[in-house]
């Protein structure tokens, strides 16, 4: 329909897809005490979900909200009381813009949760076992113009994962003494 209307419209997949249900940017999993799955709330992770990214200018968010805006046809949740999800401002979920209107905490979530185990003690005691920050949001992709190849729009969402990487250096170099050689954890992007 925005294609006839002259806006230009694309579809877009995520892969690793996040369902916040209570918009907490987390993707919670609780079990017990022997493992077993506790169903304490609605969050899932989707194999993938599918939504519509369209070009608007954002006078009412101002100009650095313009360009791609998403639109998901199937939105989960209810927002302002009915289901519906957008436009939401590529840029906003890039830079973490949660607060704006028009969904931007849900599809930032849907693209950047993280999915977290806790185990749910029997006096409502929960304590975290395990977090995975790079799970959600992988390989967001688009058609390619006049081709069946996939163009990877990943980094119109979110910037490049920060890894760790670490290596030996040793502190003799820098004083002329022998020290024993030090690990040090480096940030690259």
């Amino acid at each position: 329909v925005l294609r006839s209307l002259g806006i230009p419209t694309r579809v877009i997949t995520n892969f690793n897809s996040a369902h916040d249900s209570n918009i907490n940017l987390s993707i919670d999993k609780y079990i017990d005490i022997s493992g077993k799955t506790l169903h304490l709330t609605e969050d899932s992770v989707w194999n993938f979900h599918v939504w519509n990214e369209s070009w608007f200018i954002r006078r009412d968010l101002g100009s650095f909200y313009d360009g791609w805006q998403v639109l998901d046809a199937t939105p989960q949740e209810r927002s302002k009381g009915i289901y519906q999800c957008g436009p939401a401002s590529t840029r906003a979920i890039k830079e973490g813009d949660v607060n704006l209107d028009y969904d931007s905490s849900f599809v930032f979530a849907a693209v950047n949760a993280d999915c977290v185990t806790w185990i749910h003690y029997s006096n409502k005691r929960k304590e975290r076992i395990y977090s995975n920050t790079r799970k959600i949001g992988k390989f967001i992709s688009t058609k390619a113009v006049g081709t069946n190849s996939r163009v990877d729009v990943t980094a119109n969402y979110k910037y490049p994962e920060v890894r760790e990487i670490s290596f030996k250096i040793s502190y003799s170099q820098y004083k002329n003494s022998l020290m024993d050689d030090r690990k040090i954890l480096v940030t690259a992007v």
